[in-house]
């Protein structure tokens, strides 16, 4: 199995109907068969049109250990093109395999290999991507605290769009690799009411309560001088997201204004920012999750890309074209060039 460790040391520091998923699914990806970063093979799953809003899906007819070899003359080659075509069209678990498989088969990680055959950005993608998807996570958290200054914005990105459940084991892994409490490094990175709502996110557990009780609160929060952070930490922490959109609309129904404009005008610094970021978050993760794609630098982006490859990209690139009027697709060729680009394109998957 790859090694986390290794990668530390290696990597520097929608809702959507059916027939919108058929339409964002199977027509435009179908239309980029051509790419030379596709693997024809992949077309023929049943699996592209249904039952997922990933962009990367389990590839038909997998077999790790041609794809081991395959990689391997690759790596002695320093043959981008293959590498690219293989990593980008196999999901996690089979990136795992592969690796497996190729340490069985050479005695040496692939890891490693990637990083001897490749350079740049393209090796830091690939070197993501051959990461398991939980240590990936854990690895974001720790790249955002890690140095000098805290990327606050990518610890409320993460925690903000994470089931309870994810995080959980998010939390759990963190104390594994790195012998550390996730909530005690970050509170020794943040401060305040900053603070106080990363913890809360990190450890949110729903709560019953009435709908019209919490809309009672936060209004009248807003009525005073200075913004209540506490209780609005624990109202967005604590309930689902059923509950907190009926509120937040009836709270914006009343209030005449966003929510978003009513917390820029009560709250500020970092706490203004994290709640606002919730709010996005609990109104729309995707289209919270495409503003962070618009003019971002690159290990956001491919942060981004990468953790949300399997489970819900299409809603993010749909939000993106909304927000943008240009497709994720065509952003990425205008940015980027080269084996680096046909990866990001890869995993992006088509034009919309």
């Amino acid at each position: 199995m790859v090694s986390f460790q290794l990668y530390c040391a290696l990597v520097p520091v929608c809702v959507l109907s059916v027939y919108s998923i058929f339409l964002h699914v199977c027509g435009p990806v179908i239309s980029c068969s051509s790419d030379k970063a596709m693997d024809p093979e992949y077309f023929q799953s049943h699996i592209m049109c249904w039952g997922t809003l990933g962009t990367v899906r389990p590839f038909p007819n997998f077999r790790p250990d041609e794809d081991a070899m395959e990689i391997q003359a690759a790596l002695e080659k320093k043959d981008v093109v293959t590498l690219v075509r293989i990593l980008t069209n196999r999901t996690n678990a089979q990136r795992q395999a592969i690796a497996e498989t190729f340490e069985e088969i050479t005695q040496k990680d692939l890891a490693a290999g990637v990083k001897k055959a490749v350079g740049g950005e393209l090796e830091l993608l690939l070197l993501e991507l051959l990461m398991p998807s939980l240590q990936y996570e854990v690895y974001r958290l720790q790249q955002a605290m890690v140095g000098f200054g805290t990327d606050e914005e990518t610890l409320l990105e993460i925690l903000c769009t994470q089931s309870e459940a994810k995080l959980r084991e998010i939390s759990a892994m963190y104390k594994q690799l790195f012998k550390k409490d996730l909530d005690k490094e970050l509170k020794g990175e943040t401060s305040g009411d900053f603070s106080k709502l990363l913890l809360a996110l990190l450890n949110k557990e729903a709560v019953a309560s009435g709908v019209q009780r919490d809309i009672e609160s936060l209004s009248a929060s807003l009525n005073g001088k200075k913004g209540e952070a506490g209780l609005w930490i624990d109202i967005l922490t604590s309930r689902d997201s059923d509950h907190l959109n009926k509120v937040l609309d009836a709270l914006e129904l009343q209030r005449g204004q966003t929510v978003d404009q009513a917390l820029e005008k009560k709250f500020s610094g970092e706490i203004r920012m994290g709640l606002k970021v919730l709010v996005q978050c609990i109104q729309n993760p995707y289209v919270y999750l495409a503003k962070r794609l618009v003019n971002t630098k690159t290990p956001i982006l491919q942060g981004i890309m990468v953790s949300h490859a399997e489970e819900d990209l299409l809603c993010i690139r749909a939000a993106y074209l909304k927000l943008t009027g240009t497709s994720l697709y065509t952003a990425l060729q205008k940015k980027y060039k080269g084996g680096h680009l046909q990866a990001l394109l890869a995993i992006c998957r088509s034009e919309d």
